[in-house]
């Protein structure tokens, strides 16, 4: 993805919410349980709640038990980037968006099938619309 969005934190603010603005900006993360998708069913795709880019289709979306809407792999390969983090005394594999660079969670190794891969994202890093 070679289109990204640059904007100031003021503008960013003004954009999101608290909440947004906290995982998305700061690298914060929501309460397991809390988000508005994690027990979402309906079909449908994820799209970044910073700006818009399309990120995860239901159809690879399943109940973890983590507490957060996982994933087994984005919509496409360029629609996500991946970081190491070394933060909270752990090492993980952190996920972002590729067009707004917001966080939006991590990746790890012990998911489902076919991917193996357990795209554990927060529900304020994203905007869901159902399939018409």
């Amino acid at each position: 993805m070679t289109d990204k969005l640059n904007l100031t934190e003021a503008e960013w603010r003004a954009k999101l919410s608290s909440e947004q603005y906290h995982v998305l900006r700061e690298a914060g993360t929501e309460r397991a349980f809390t988000g508005k998708y994690e027990g979402n069913k309906q079909p449908g795709m994820y799209f970044c709640a910073g700006c818009g880019a399309p990120l995860f289709s239901s159809e690879t979306k399943y109940n973890s038990g983590s507490g957060w809407p996982s994933y087994t792999a984005p919509v496409a390969g360029e629609a996500v980037e991946e970081h190491r983090d070394m933060s909270h005394g752990m090492i993980r594999t952190e996920v972002t968006c590729a067009k707004c660079s917001g966080h939006l969670g991590h990746v790890f190794p012990d998911g489902p099938g076919p991917t193996g891969l357990r795209y554990c994202i927060n529900s304020a890093s994203l905007d869901f619309k159902p399939e018409e």
